[in-house]
């Protein structure tokens, strides 16, 4: 399994896209995004993303040259279309001006549709708490429906991620993010990729009984995930549908569009400034008190909150380098090949 330092895949991965033309800049901001990815553990949504990328690109189901276009203006609230964009170009864009809103009027409700696959939804979190405000993300998958409401027999649901941040004065921010499926489904990916089974609970095969095997999430006949908690996380992969696709006018997994390679995402973010609300005085030192209470639960306070797992990768993979499994690095070098011919 190659090992490569952040700095290496950063440029290999904007050479690649520049190969077929896209924009630099774009580029840049394309291959940092999946690059934090990869170094904050989540190789599901880093580098190996790349080669669906560009076959998206080729299949017209990524518009690489798009920017978000504005529907709908209303000062605190804003509607976007991503117009198949990179997620990572129109996502930040949104996000931005969400910020210059919310610093406006407290508050910014933001509904992005359409937007290419908005890779980790934690970046987003990130970007709003880095300008000091506290974020909610529903988000929704708009491709194969590959995860199975609870007291199912087939798939009707996405992955679709749920996500909130929250910023420290001193400290890195809360992060809370994850798929509302018990993993991700590009996580079944990656041990299909590596040769590895599943953990017992994660998904079904086509006859909707339980199975380890990846290889019924990634060729036919194919099985689905299962959603977390049960009737919980199936209830909350409903709710990101209704609020992060129908609400925003983007597709729900009831509309799936064609196209293999795209993945299309749409999301409802709510930015919340927390210096205007009730709790303005007292919520910076409130925060981490409670953190510390919440670590006070083991005796040694080593309880891992929202975000440290990611932050713990991220201080490792700067100085170990970033793990890549075999199968997506062959297709990250057959990138280049065929560039070069």
């Amino acid at each position: 399994m190659p090992v490569f330092s952040h700095h290496f895949l950063r440029q290999y991965l904007h050479d690649r896209l520049i190969d077929i033309s896209v924009d630099s800049e774009v580029a840049a901001e394309v291959a940092n995004n999946l690059v934090e990815s990869s170094l904050k553990g989540h190789d599901s949504h880093g580098v190996s993303m790349l080669p669906r990328y560009i076959s998206a690109i080729h299949e017209g189901g990524l518009n690489p040259a798009a920017n978000i276009k504005v529907i709908t203006d209303f000062g605190a609230l804003i509607s976007f279309d991503g117009q198949h964009g990179f997620g990572q170009i129109v996502g930040k864009q949104a996000i931005t001006l969400g910020i210059e809103r919310a610093r406006q009027h407290g508050v910014a409700v933001l509904s992005l549709a359409n937007a290419h696959h908005l890779g980790r939804i934690g970046a987003w979190a990130e970007q709003a708490a880095a300008a000091g405000l506290v974020s909610l993300h529903f988000a929704n998958v708009n491709n194969r429906a590959n995860v199975i409401p609870w007291q199912g027999q087939s798939a009707r649901l996405g992955t679709n991620p749920f996500c909130a941040g929250v910023p420290l004065l001193h400290n890195e921010p809360v992060i809370l993010d994850f798929a509302t499926s018990v993993i991700a489904g590009n996580k079944a990916r990656i041990a299909w990729n590596e040769g590895r089974m599943l953990e017992p609970g994660c998904a079904v095969d086509h006859r909707g009984m339980p199975t380890i095997d990846p290889r019924y999430l990634m060729e036919e006949p194919f099985g689905a995930l299962r959603a977390f908690g049960e009737h919980k996380g199936s209830g909350l992969a409903l709710i990101c549908s209704m609020l992060g696709a129908a609400l925003t006018g983007g597709n729900t997994e009831r509309n799936t569009e064609p196209g293999e390679q795209r993945i299309i995402n749409n999301m409802l973010t709510i930015l919340i400034d927390p210096e205007r609300l009730g709790g303005a005085q007292s919520y910076q030192q409130e925060i981490p008190a409670l953190l510390d209470w919440v670590r006070s639960s083991h005796p040694d306070n080593q309880l891992t909150l929202p975000g440290e797992w990611e932050q713990r990768n991220y201080q490792q993979r700067l100085v170990n380098g970033i793990f890549i499994d075999d199968v997506s690095w062959r297709k990250l070098s057959e990138l280049q090949l065929i560039a070069e011919n």
